[in-house]
């Protein structure tokens, strides 16, 4: 299993704005922090579905990763565990 951490950014009439910042190109948003969390934990494993897919290797987790917009609201670990057609992804 691997852990990526992800940042939340309060923007626009209380959406909220997440980035995994050490898994370039994982970005969502979501109506509420709940939402934005939910979709920023399913993005991430389809980003990971397609590296795989693709053959690419998964970005390795950094724990100090820097947001990229600031101080985000909230930040936390997101667990990415998974299955590709090879097997579990760890």
């Amino acid at each position: 299993m691997r852990n990526y951490h992800a940042a939340y950014y309060e923007i626009e009439d209380g959406w909220y704005m997440a980035e995994v910042m050490d898994f370039p190109g994982v970005v969502s948003q979501g109506r509420t922090l709940r939402s934005a969390r939910r979709m920023i934990r399913n993005a991430l494993r389809l980003m990971a579905e397609w590296y795989v897919e693709e053959g690419k290797p998964l970005p390795a987790p950094n724990p100090r990763a820097k947001p990229t917009e600031g101080k985000p609201a909230f930040q936390e670990t997101i667990p990415l565990s998974m299955k590709a057609r090879t097997g579990a992804v760890r």
